[in-house]
C-alpha cells in the first residue's frame, strides 16, 4: 500500500511537470544577469539566497523549475505572498528565469535539528504515516532532501523549520493552493497533526 501511494504521488507530480515544461523552458535563464537582478531579493533571502530570517525561505541551490513556478505563481496571483507582491509584479518571464538560474547555482547552507524531535520527524520523512495515508516525504523530495528538479519537487534540506512549518500549515488550511490539480501537498498536510508538522519541519532543517 505504501509503495502504491508513493508511486501515485510521484507519477502525478511528473505528469504535472510535463504539462508545465513548455512554459518554463521558453527562455534559458542567465545566472550572471540574474545576479544583477537579485539585489532586490537580498534583504529577505540573502545575497546568495541563504536567508538569515527563519520565516523567509532559503532559495540557494533550489531547483530552477520550482523557483520559476513559485515566482510566476506569486506574480500572477496564484500564490499569496503579500511581502513579495510589489517585488515581482513587474518581472518578465525572462527576469524570473534569470533569477532562478542565479539562485539555483548558489550553495545552500545547512541547519540543525532539535534532538528530541528527530525520531518522529525522521519517521515521517522516510516512512510516512501509513495509517493516515501519508506517504514518505523522501518519495518526492529525495532521501537527502535534494528534491527532483525535473518534476518540480523542491529541495528541502536545510530549510528553516519555521518556514517549512508555515507552508505545511498553509497547505493544510487551504490558504496555499498552488500544488496543482492533484492537491498533493494540501491532502498530505491536512492529515498531519501540528506536532507532526513541527517534527518533520525540524528534521528537514537538519537534513544534509
Amino acid at each position: 500500500m505504501k509503495n502504491l501511494l508513493i508511486s501515485l504521488f510521484v507519477s502525478a507530480g511528473l505528469m504535472s511537470a510535463a504539462h508545465a515544461s513548455d512554459a518554463n523552458s521558453a527562455y534559458s535563464g542567465d545566472a550572471e544577469a540574474g545576479k544583477a537582478k537579485s539585489v532586490m531579493c537580498a534583504a529577505c533571502h540573502g545575497a546568495d539566497g541563504n536567508s538569515m530570517v527563519p520565516t523567509f525561505p532559503k532559495i540557494a541551490g533550489q531547483g530552477e523549475r520550482y523557483l520559476i513556478k513559485q515566482i510566476k505563481d506569486i506574480r500572477d496571483g496564484n500564490r499569496s505572498v503579500p511581502e513579495m507582491t510589489a517585488f515581482v509584479a513587474n518581472l518578465s518571464d525572462n527576469d524570473i528565469a534569470d533569477l532562478a538560474a542565479y539562485f539555483s547555482a548558489q550553495d545552500a547552507t545547512g541547519g540543525g535539528a532539535k534532538e528530541e524531535l528527530v525520531a518522529l520527524g525522521e519517521k515521517i520523512y522516510r516512512a510516512g504515516i501509513e495509517k493516515k495515508g501519508v506517504p514518505a516525504c523522501m518519495a518526492c523530495h529525495g532521501p537527502a532532501g535534494k528534491g527532483m528538479d525535473l518534476a518540480g519537487f523542491p529541495m528541502l534540506s536545510g530549510q528553516h523549520d519555521a518556514y517549512t512549518s508555515k507552508q505545511l500549515h498553509a497547505f493544510s488550511a487551504g490558504t496555499r493552493m498552488n500544488d496543482g490539480d492533484t492537491r498533493m501537498m494540501r491532502d498530505i498536510a491536512y492529515r498531519l497533526h501540528d506536532s507532526e508538522i513541527e517534527a518533520v519541519s525540524n528534521y528537514i532543517q537538519g537534513l544534509r
